[in-house]
């Protein structure tokens, strides 16, 4: 099931939406043109065209909570990301037994810092 939340994971309550699963989201940001993904570095985070970004030049827009119907340890929580410069993408970080971040020191760190400002899906999405 999927659902948002109003701040980082398990600091909210969850309210569910209207894209029920991660292919969806990811499809919609795709078709807006903002399937750039935030890769994390020991600079910060970056889009991978020689900027990066620290924690106080990103927004996080919208966080999306998935976890998977036949093994709650596959879970995953994908941030979009607007930077000041009006640069929009996502991150993706699979938590639990599957934890895509394991070896990137300062990534929940990072992440915790960045100031949330949650948008609605249609605001987002909207053309």
């Amino acid at each position: 099931m999927e659902s948002t939340t109003n701040h980082h994971p398990g600091r909210s309550a969850e309210r569910p939406t209207y894209m029920t699963t991660l292919s969806s989201v990811l499809e919609q940001l795709r078709i807006k043109k903002l399937d750039n993904e935030w890769k994390w570095t020991a600079e910060g985070f970056t889009l991978g065209k020689g900027k990066n970004y620290q924690p106080e030049d990103l927004t996080i827009i919208k966080v999306y909570r998935f976890e998977g119907e036949s093994d709650p340890a596959d879970s995953s929580i994908l941030y979009i990301i607007e930077a000041k410069d009006q640069s929009v993408g996502y991150s993706l970080d699979m938590y639990g037994l599957y934890s895509n971040h394991d070896g990137e020191q300062g990534y929940d760190s990072f992440i915790r810092q960045i100031k949330v400002d949650q948008r609605d899906e249609q605001i987002i999405f909207s053309d």
